[in-house]
């Protein structure tokens, strides 16, 4: 076990504990806004399918994909950490 070794494997946890740590709550955000889209989507079609898709992109389109691209942008950090820890075992 050398001192690169020993670099890789902090550094790679250290990243998977940010990237997990900041890509929890803008899911689960997402999560919740999506839920609640999908029960209006039902109860429109419920009552006659009333809603006007036609209106466009709404204020909660837009954070919905917001939320997810902060999510992914996390856990591409979380990945990054993974691969550098997964080279600290193959690094000699």
């Amino acid at each position: 076990m050398g001192l690169l070794n020993l670099v890789l494997w902090v550094l790679g946890a250290a990243l998977i504990a940010v990237g997990y740590v900041n890509a929890r709550g803008p899911y689960r955000q997402y999560q919740v806004l999506r839920e609640t889209d999908q029960n209006l989507r039902r109860y429109d079609d419920w009552r006659g399918g009333r809603r006007d898709e036609a209106a466009g992109e709404t204020g909660a389109d837009v954070m919905r994909r917001v939320l997810l691209q902060r999510a992914q942008r996390w856990a591409v950090v979380a990945l990054v950490g993974a691969v550098l820890l997964f080279a600290g075992f193959v690094v000699r």
